[in-house]
């Protein structure tokens, strides 16, 4: 349903990235390049910069389960996605407010090492990922090494990928999208792979030559909930969010002494607005 300019209402429950280029704050820059209204329910103050995380603060299960009841029973939330969870309590409270609020269409972004190496989730808490939020997604998204925390598996080559999402599949998600970016000896190209009604697809793209690369997996994530919460299918709205992750990577900025952010303010054909 459109609202004025926006094409829908999605919601990120994650974490604050301080330095601007993941997070909640990659969240909220995606939803709004892509004309979709944001509204948030913050899990964690993270202290980061483009050089690493260097505190985490996080925030109270029920205070997390309060901004979404609150944002959720006043707007008409048409997708949701997760990031950040932090730990067992809050991947707990989260899963209660998707299940109150009867959200369908939830992107799991299974969040659990920033790209600086920092760990961003308990040691404790991948089995609550596995069987608590997991099974509540309608696609989960997760880089290789989440993929291989998820799995047990060692991920080699795109077989290993494809395997992988079976496996994921298994704990009850509807879909899978395994990230290839992190794939060895595939210098040149990117595969991702997308199980979704029981058939693998293969999504091939040149790799991006860059360093602005902070962020991505949010970004991808995010855009992928905007686009379902524009009525997008899903095939679509995951083909929309990795056209709009690569304009992303080629339009980076690079403002700090470490890893640059994607330019989230790209315009994408489909959103554009004519005034008057």
């Amino acid at each position: 349903m459109k609202h004025g300019i926006y094409r829908g209402i999605a919601m990120s429950v994650a974490g604050s990235d301080s330095g601007g280029g993941a997070g909640i704050q990659a969240d909220l820059k995606t939803f709004a390049a892509l004309k979709v209204f944001g509204t948030t329910a913050i899990t964690a103050l993270t202290v980061q910069n483009s050089l690493g995380v260097t505190g985490i603060h996080n925030a109270p299960p029920e205070i997390i389960k309060a901004q979404m009841m609150a944002v959720g029973k006043d707007f008409p939330l048409d997708a949701v996605k997760t990031g950040m969870l932090g730990n067992r309590e809050t991947i707990s409270a989260v899963a209660e407010g998707l299940s109150e609020l009867g959200i369908k269409k939830v992107v799991v972004d299974p969040v659990m090492v920033a790209q600086s190496g920092d760990s961003l989730l308990a040691a404790d808490a991948v089995d609550a990922v596995k069987n608590i939020i997991v099974p509540m997604a309608m696609i989960v998204t997760p880089n290789l090494p989440e993929a291989e925390k998820l799995t047990g598996m060692k991920i080699d080559d795109v077989d290993g990928m494809a395997a992988a999402a079976r496996e994921i599949k298994k704990l009850g998600c509807g879909a899978v999208l395994v990230k290839g970016g992190h794939l060895p000896g595939e210098p040149e190209m990117i595969t991702d792979v997308l199980l979704a009604d029981g058939e693998i697809s293969l999504l091939r793209d040149r790799r991006i030559n860059t360093t602005a690369n902070h962020g991505t997996g949010c970004t991808l994530s995010s855009a992928i909930a905007a686009e379902l919460a524009a009525g997008c299918s899903l095939a679509e709205a995951v083909a929309r969010a990795r056209k709009y992750l690569r304009a992303g990577l080629l339009y980076g900025v690079t403002a700090g002494h470490g890893a640059g952010c994607l330019g989230h303010a790209v315009t994408m054909q489909w959103t554009e607005v004519v005034n008057g």
